[in-house]
């Protein structure tokens, strides 16, 4: 790819766009907080940019592009920079263009039940807000108090509650989006149902940013459940927790949470975190199993066969969570594994995914490959969306172990997820880390189609370049 250096002249156009206070560069900022801008959460990459852009509004943006359309310079959009597949990182350096100012809750439309918010926002932010009146907007990613609904539309990102309610794709009606030409465009309707042309509000979920800067986003919203039911189920093997996961299903019951932790992920969290849990010696995992709705009879009937179903496995003391901070204690223990591993270990982590009753033998198959290439795993995840994190421990590998010979067993994992007719990412995307593995879930004429939508919004090849394919 070839991009043209930045200039002073291009630092100071873009000093006219949106003031001087907001274009960071290295010699004029702390170094700290420059280098923030050129990391995210995957492993320990870091790409330096070589201007930090902080625009505050839509046309802002439309003339950043332009001018780096014209000019050739690529432009990397960044959001809270909580992604682990290498999405937001700078490798051609150019241009970070932070999302951060574009924090804004525009619109919470009570009759409608729809919301417009700016894609700085933090996603928990937004659910509080929303809730507060009546109203619910599902998508959870297990970093929903740091990451960003940018972020979190550009991997369709998912969460526990996707099991039930769908991820973030499900719940956008609307975007306005800039081109890398710098247009501004909408890419739909404010309506719930919408057959006028090419559905381009899908096309932009999960591109990335590699279509276009999404600056507003038309959210549709649900009713607030009112009660919920938390139980954590320990189980003596774990292909039993991972078999139980369809067998609840089969049952009738469609749980709000279901999710997976072999006993390593749960016991490294609690601890991390302080939160005393006793872990008998013969448990091996946990499922994390929700119920909500809003009638409570209801769901203590759902309850019961939930039960119904569990007997049929061994399973050890249920813990059925009666206090609304105990029920905060477990999610918060599920919601910390990622960074209980990150504490304990270098390591990598691998967003698998297969049809939920294939989710046994992707868990069985995992463990085989790990024996075989000499590396331990701890794995957990949305079970319930057959969605299964695989953190690999780094442990004693050498440096060319880890840095190399790793190469092949993550490929024959992803291949085993293919077989068993799932694919190589579930909600963290494609990005920088996983682009290699592509050949193995899609063919060159599906790589040659994606090329050929990528160099329609993207002539210049400048938006985001270098990821996914």
């Amino acid at each position: 790819m070839n991009f043209s250096p930045l200039t002073p002249e291009l630092v100071a156009q873009f000093e006219a766009i949106v003031s001087p206070a907001h274009v960071l560069t290295a010699q004029r900022t702390e170094a700290a907080q420059y280098e923030t801008y050129g990391r995210d959460h995957t492993e320990d990459f870091h790409f330096a940019p070589d201007v930090v852009l902080r625009p505050g509004t839509t046309e802002e943006v439309s003339a950043i592009m332009k001018l780096c359309h014209q000019h050739r310079v690529p432009v990397t959009a960044r959001g809270a920079g909580t992604g682990l597949s290498g999405g937001a990182l700078p490798i051609h350096n150019g241009v970070v263009l932070s999302t951060e100012r574009f924090n804004k809750i525009i619109q919470i439309d009570e009759r409608n039940l729809q919301a417009t918010v700016e894609p700085g926002v933090v996603n928990e932010a937004f659910q509080n807000a929303v809730k507060e009146v009546g109203l619910f907007y599902p998508p959870d990613p297990a970093s929903k108090g740091s990451c960003s609904l940018g972020g979190n539309l550009a991997h369709s990102s998912g969460g526990p509650k996707a099991v039930k309610y769908g991820t973030t794709r499900d719940y956008v009606l609307n975007l306005e989006v800039v081109l890398p030409t710098g247009d501004i465009i909408w890419t739909a309707a404010n309506t719930l149902k919408n057959s006028t042309g090419y559905n381009l509000t899908q096309l932009m979920v999960g591109s990335e940013g590699t279509l276009g800067i999404i600056t507003k986003v038309v959210f549709r919203l649900l009713p607030y459940p009112q009660h919920n039911i938390l139980m954590l189920v320990p189980f003596r093997h774990e292909a039993q927790a991972a078999e139980a996961v369809s067998a609840v299903f089969r049952a009738g019951v469609i749980p709000s949470g279901m999710e997976f932790m072999e006993r390593e992920a749960i016991a490294w969290s609690s601890d991390y975190l302080k939160i005393p849990l006793t872990l008998p010696e013969d448990i091996t995992a946990h499922l994390l199993i929700e119920l909500d709705g809003q009638d409570m009879d209801q769901l203590y009937k759902e309850a019961e066969q939930v039960y119904g179903v569990l007997e049929n496995y061994e399973v050890g003391e249920i813990l059925l969570a009666d206090t609304a901070t105990q029920k905060d204690e477990l999610w918060k223990i599920r919601r910390n594994i990622g960074n209980s591993v990150r504490y304990n270990s270098v390591y990598k982590e691998e967003d698998t995914v297969v049809p939920r009753a294939e989710l046994p033998t992707l868990l069985k198959g995992v463990k085989e490959i790990g024996r075989r290439y000499g590396f331990k795993s701890v794995c957990y995840g949305h079970a319930g969306d057959g969605n299964l994190h695989v953190n690999i421990i780094r442990g004693d590998l050498t440096d060319e172990q880890w840095n190399v010979g790793l190469r092949q067993p993550i490929s024959e994992i992803f291949e085993l997820c293919v077989q068993l007719g799932g694919t190589i990412s579930g909600e963290h995307g494609i990005g920088l880390v996983q682009k290699q593995f592509m050949h193995i879930a899609l063919k060159e004429a599906n790589l040659n189609l994606m090329r050929g939508i990528k160099q329609v919004f993207d002539p210049a090849g400048i938006l985001n370049p270098g990821k996914i394919f």
